[in-house]
């Protein structure tokens, strides 16, 4: 296979790395000129002991980020990863700042939390929207006074740790609804890294796909084979919506039903309802290095001319992509006039303000809140197909805030879930999808 493109930059699980904390991106490049200008960014930022945090959608590499900021950081400490949304709330306190023998039932000897543990090192939290509000307070007051109090204890321990935070959710929303603290925000978000999602960074998708595809033949033994032209061009043009992870596990089943040397669009099992085949997704390119660093609200992806390349010997791909703003003034999109389900030339967003407001007009005070959250919900999971992973990118909000929608419209059926329960949401849950099964490993 040629080589005549320039070796990017590549970010790997593999080898002496650690475990990541679940299944998700093993490897990152920064070959795209947008991921290289991000790589510059890491790089200045690393040295310090500024707090980090990391925003994007799920699948982008998050993980892979913070263990290279640590990297670069050059503390002699531990690099160690949590994951806020799997530890329990009784036990998340113990879990972070440690507990003395006989603090609580079956606190049987005393342990160190991860403050402590990590102490000259880089602390990792991941899904940091999850972690619950009392928690938040101690969090808050460990970054202040650099000292953590073990449960049990009154007797306070210097710790001496880089924070690095993670979400794929707008955490400027959650403080506005009231589920995450104002002040932890604006204590974790002094450098903020903003990742983005991999139908924005084509120039990354060959050199991944490459990467992964190596990696398997050598697992399984197989010859190398090579990817068609058609095949590169259906990589290019697809949308994503799993990110890296996604494109991992595609490659990995391409080299299990691809039985010559080489991969067609055929062995690609790319599923789902973003725009694939003949539809191809634009892929949206943004143009500043300053996305990186806006504020979560701020972030609004643009449609511009793009062109993303990648050469395998004689097969050469191009992806271009042309569009408008994706986003109107208002936040929402706005496809072109005369789009399905407008009226008059309408836009959908204009016609369904008009219905709107017929419906107010015509019907006065009523439910129309859950009646409407019904309805966008219901139209959501039936045009991505019943997949969770997909609706909850389309609605542009996290897959648990999806799940509990979908459980509340009664479009998820799940044993052991009690109706107006506060049991968490966790991944061990049933999984209503092609694609969402074909990410698990």
């Amino acid at each position: 296979m040629s080589q005549d493109f320039k070796q990017p930059v590549l970010l790997s699980l593999e080898g002496g790395n650690a475990q990541p904390l679940s299944v998700r991106a093993k490897a990152l490049v920064f070959s795209d000129p947008i991921s290289a200008t991000l790589l510059e960014y890491i790089e200045r930022i690393a040295p310090s002991e500024a707090p980090v945090l990391i925003g994007g959608e799920t699948g982008t590499g998050k993980e892979l980020v913070a263990r290279h900021i640590h990297l670069l950081s050059g503390r002699k400490g531990p690099f160690l990863a949590v994951n806020c949304g799997a530890i329990s709330d009784q036990l998340a306190e113990s879990e972070l700042f440690g507990h003395e023998a006989g603090a609580f039932t079956g606190a049987v000897g005393k342990r160190e939390g991860w403050f402590e543990a990590a102490n000259e090192g880089t602390l990792f939290l991941d899904e940091i929207g999850d972690l619950p509000l009392p928690l938040q307070v101690k969090l808050l007051r460990v970054l202040q006074e650099k000292e953590v109090v073990r449960i049990g204890s009154r007797k306070s321990i210097p710790v001496n740790v880089r924070l690095v935070v993670a979400t794929n959710v707008d955490l400027d929303y959650a403080v506005s609804a009231g589920h995450f603290r104002r002040d932890l925000l604006y204590r974790i978000n002094i450098a903020h890294v903003k990742l983005p999602p991999l139908r924005e960074r084509p120039g990354d998708i060959m050199p991944l796909a490459e990467h992964f595809l190596k990696t398997y033949a050598t697992k399984m033994g197989h010859r190398l084979p090579q990817f068609s032209s058609a095949a590169i061009e259906l990589l290019l043009h697809y949308s994503w919506p799993g990110n890296i992870r996604e494109l991992e596990n595609v490659v990995h089943f391409a080299l299990l039903v691809a039985s010559g040397e080489k991969i067609e669009p055929s062995h690609l099992k790319v599923t789902g309802g973003w725009n694939t085949g003949n539809n191809f997704q634009q892929v949206p390119q943004p143009v500043h290095a300053s996305q990186f660093v806006q504020p979560f609200a701020q972030q609004s992806p643009q449609m511009t001319h793009n062109t993303g390349s990648y050469n395998s010997g004689n097969n050469t791909a191009n992806a271009n992509a042309t569009g408008a703003n994706r986003f109107g003034a208002n936040g929402f999109g706005n496809p072109p006039t005369n789009a399905q389900g407008g009226s008059d030339g309408d836009d959908p967003m204009t016609a369904i303000t008009k219905q709107l407001r017929r419906l107010f007009n015509e019907q006065g005070n009523g439910n129309h809140f859950d009646s409407l959250e019904r309805l966008i919900v219901h139209e959501a999971f039936a045009h991505v197909r019943s997949n969770q992973v997909h609706a909850s990118a389309l609605l542009g909000i996290s897959r648990n805030v999806m799940r509990t929608l979908l459980k509340r419209h009664g479009l998820l059926v799940e044993s052991g879930y009690a109706k107006g329960s506060d049991a968490s949401l966790t991944d061990d849950e049933p999984v209503l999808s092609t694609l969402d099964a074909s990410l698990a490993s």
